[in-house]
């Protein structure tokens, strides 16, 4: 049975893990990537492709991806916090504007209580869409807060500028974060409407209007313009005597409790629902189109140093960077290429030592690595042409420096299968027991498979 791979990236979060990378280096300066930089080129594509390859590989080696995906689950968990919220505060409006039945509902208090805060949030929507670069408003940035906060990842913490930045250039922060705060006042009003609803269906409510200053004629105007529009859908509109008789005591009579709780459900209907519900279908569709047209800015300075590394005018044969400081374990059979044949290599050996040994005409031998040099041009070679089984061979006397395990790991991300052959010692010369330890903790801690003894066999044909 194969095991299952993980989900491929989208193209967003490929666009976002190369800013992640572009800002981490701007700030910390180049990371290490010469056998990234050698996987990128073996792939091809495009530059901007090139780019995205490259940061999705450093992400996976360094732990940005992990992060992003931590990232994301902080998202969606803040993402049913926030629907919690919207559902409570929903439930909250709908009971705040009835009240417990024994009283008759001031039915402007009521419309106060359902739409008041959402129409005033929505202006201030408005007005951060035409005043600032993102127009999120403070429940989009209390998402993105909470994100960041239940992420529970140090590395997560740049995700977030970075994922702005990038969005922002081509204006899209708004129409995301006012995607999520629409939708956050839909399902908040939608629960206000349910719970309405169920309240109107199980108690008797009485309805009036009370005012000082103002008299029957301007309530009565004001009930029948707001209600006009919710008539045309079929919401009831209170007639102007029944208004006017409302305005000494709650009308015992059905009929015009009726009329008054479907007037108030039209007005939340066409005022609140239907606004809000708008405006999320126009922020998720200027969403997708921008999302479909995002891209990189190649003439950036990070962007642009990148350039003649991952799409070079001539291939060039050099000393490599300086080892990492921090060793990545690998794991044989990782190479996604075409692999085959079999491969002898020998790592820093003693040139007193007779090498290499008789081999079969099917193994072919890569000779002794010494030098930078001769590291590069070989690794350039196994990443064109990867073999299916490789040999390595290495001196237990010397030890198990940093340089030659990042060496022994990169060799073995190169092959479909790796063993480390520790020669044995010259006659009459023993191995120190501590620094053979020392050997095999390394390459465990690797996980590759070590042999003291010539494993031909495996290597001819792949089985022991």
């Amino acid at each position: 049975m194969r095991p299952l791979e993980p989900p491929r990236p989208s193209r967003l979060q490929r666009l976002w893990l190369s800013e992640t990378i572009r800002l981490r280096e701007e700030h910390a300066g180049p990371l290490e990537d010469s056998e990234i930089i050698r996987h990128t080129q073996a792939q091809g594509g495009a530059l901007g492709e090139r780019i995205q390859t490259r940061a999705w590989l450093l992400g996976e080696r360094d732990g940005q991806v992990q992060a992003l995906q931590h990232w994301l689950q902080g998202a969606r968990l803040a993402g049913l916090l926030l629907v919690l919220l919207a559902i409570l505060s929903g439930s909250g409006l709908a009971v705040a504007a009835l009240g417990d039945g024994l009283r008759p509902v001031n039915v402007f208090w009521a419309l106060g209580s359902l739409l008041g805060l959402n129409l005033i949030l929505l202006l201030g929507w408005a007005l951060g869409l035409l005043l600032s670069r993102d127009g999120a408003g403070v429940l989009g940035h209390l998402w993105l807060w909470l994100s960041a906060k239940l992420a529970r990842d140090a590395q997560a913490a740049q995700l977030a500028p970075a994922l702005l930045l990038m969005l922002q250039r081509q204006r899209l922060s708004r129409w995301g974060l006012g995607a999520l705060v629409h939708g956050f006042w839909l399902l908040t009003l939608l629960t206000a409407l349910l719970t309405l609803l169920a309240l109107l269906a199980t108690r008797r409510y009485g309805f009036v209007w009370e005012s000082t200053l103002l008299g029957g004629d301007s309530f009565i105007a004001l009930t029948q313009a707001l209600g006009s529009l919710p008539a045309l859908l079929g919401f009831s509109l209170p007639d102007a005597e029944l208004i006017r008789a409302s305005g000494d005591s709650a009308l015992a009579n059905e009929s015009a409790r009726l009329s008054w709780a479907g007037w108030l459900v039209g007005v939340l209907v066409v005022y609140g629902l239907l606004p809000r519900l708008g405006l999320l279908l126009f922020c998720l569709w200027r969403w997708r189109r921008g999302c479909a047209a995002l891209s990189l800015d190649l003439n950036l300075p990070g962007y642009s140093l990148l350039r003649e590394r991952l799409q070079p005018s001539s291939e060039r044969l050099g000393v490599c960077d300086a080892a990492p400081t921090q060793l990545h374990q690998p794991l044989a059979g990782h190479n996604a290429f075409d692999s085959q044949g079999a491969l002898l290599v020998a790592v820093e050996l003693d040139p007193q030592r007779s090498w290499p040994p008789a081999l079969p005409n099917s193994i072919s031998n890569a000779g002794v690595i010494d030098s930078r040099e001769q590291r590069k041009q070989l690794l350039d070679q196994l990443s064109r042409f990867p073999p299916a089984r490789l040999l390595i061979a290495c001196d237990p006397r010397r030890s198990p420096d940093r340089g030659s395990l990042a060496l022994l790991g990169e060799l073995a991300r190169s092959a479909t299968a790796t063993r480390i052959w520790l020669l044995p010692p010259p006659p009459g010369e023993a191995l120190d027991s501590a620094r053979l330890g020392d050997w095999h903790r390394a390459l465990e801690q690797l996980q590759l498979v070590h042999s003291d003894s010539a494993p031909f066999s495996w290597l001819e044909h792949g089985h022991d």
